[in-house]
């Protein structure tokens, strides 16, 4: 059985924002340019090992830019903050890996445990 853990309201939190976060990027990333710079189209030789190519790229326009750059700000933010979170020094050190993988996780956790209320509905 896997460890419980008391998380702190505002790491879950933040895990969770980033979570968010990086889902935006994701989904932001998919939608824009392979290349921030407008770049030329570009194959790998006939004889490449792995051939490869690349459409020509009008690069990022302004507004994907600074939302990208604000994104991946706050990802770091959150980042810093979960990582350097008080909580953590309540484990040992090789216990904290466990514990950062079951944060990370906890959103999982709380979803089946959502959609398991109420316990018996049916009797």
């Amino acid at each position: 059985m896997a460890a419980s853990y008391d998380f702190p309201q505002d790491l879950t939190d933040a895990q969770d924002e980033l979570r968010q976060v990086r889902a935006e990027l994701q989904t932001l990333y998919r939608r824009v340019p392979w290349s921030a710079e407008p770049l030329d189209a570009w194959e790998t030789p006939e004889n490449a090992w792995r051939p490869a190519s690349r459409p020509a790229s009008p690069g990022w326009d302004p507004q994907d830019t600074a939302e990208i750059a604000r994104l991946r700000a706050r990802e770091l933010e959150l980042a810093q903050a979960i990582v350097t979170h008080a909580y953590w020094s309540e484990f040992a050190a090789a216990d904290v890996l466990a514990a950062r993988t079951a944060l990370k996780h906890h959103h999982k956790l709380e979803m089946a445990d959502a959609s398991s209320w109420p316990p018996n509905a049916s009797s």
